[in-house]
């Protein structure tokens, strides 16, 4: 196995389980706008972009066609207005999740969040998670220019804490991990259980395939 100094982790649909909430906003969105709600397994096929992409491809499926930059710009508005009442409300961590963050760093490994969630609400939900502590960086989707499938994040946090990609490792749930960690050189680790758009997150070839967040503790030697 390898010796990892450094672990990514991607946060929506790898340590939580954060469509319940999504969804929720989404819905006040559309309710707002004058649009139908939309089914929480339909939002769970849209997570994994950003919320740019999240509003896009609710609009999208509850008017027919996608919107135009006004109506986008309006929407994104409400959705994170939305939102922030609902992102760090009822948090649901996957099996594992807690007990293994905490085994990493009891052993001494270090750990960083890099999320396409905007930035603005990773504070908060860390912070009802417990988790405010556990993570050296975070970095939201808008904290730099670019966001996964880009390695700048992954990269970002290497160079922020000192470490070469060869001796970090990303876990995450979706395409867009896996694509962010081999433009970045790093092996990846990728949950079965989260939003990949509704294929099998094996199709993208990550390092490990992992059904239970606890398996990482072989991949690390803890």
């Amino acid at each position: 196995m390898a010796d990892f100094e450094l672990i990514q982790f991607d946060l929506d649909g790898t340590l939580i389980d954060s469509v319940p909430q999504l969804a929720e906003a989404i819905n006040d969105m559309l309710a707002t706008l004058g649009h139908a709600g939309q089914p929480v397994e339909a939002v769970r096929c849209w997570v994994g972009n950003g919320a740019d992409m999240l509003v896009q491809r609710a609009l999208t499926a509850a008017q027919g066609e996608a919107p135009d930059a006004d109506l986008h710009r309006r929407a994104r508005a409400l959705f994170d207005e939305a939102y922030a009442g609902h992102a760090d409300a009822a948090l649901v961590f996957y099996p594992g999740v807690l007990d293994t963050l905490e085994r990493l760093r009891t052993a001494g490994k270090r750990l960083a969040l890099v999320t396409n969630k905007p930035y603005r609400f990773v504070p908060g939900i860390l912070a009802a998670g417990g988790l405010t502590d556990h993570f050296e960086l975070a970095l939201g989707g808008d904290s730099l220019a670019e966001k996964k499938p880009s390695a700048a994040p992954l990269l970002h946090i290497c160079e922020r804490l000192d470490v070469s990609p060869a001796r970090s490792l990303m876990v995450g749930d979706s395409e867009n991990d896996v694509l962010a960690a081999r433009a970045a050189g790093m092996a990846v680790a990728a949950l079965s259980y989260g939003y990949n758009y509704g294929r099998p997150i094996a199709d993208s070839s990550p390092d490990w395939v992992l059904d239970d967040f606890a398996g990482l503790a072989a991949i690390l030697k803890i």
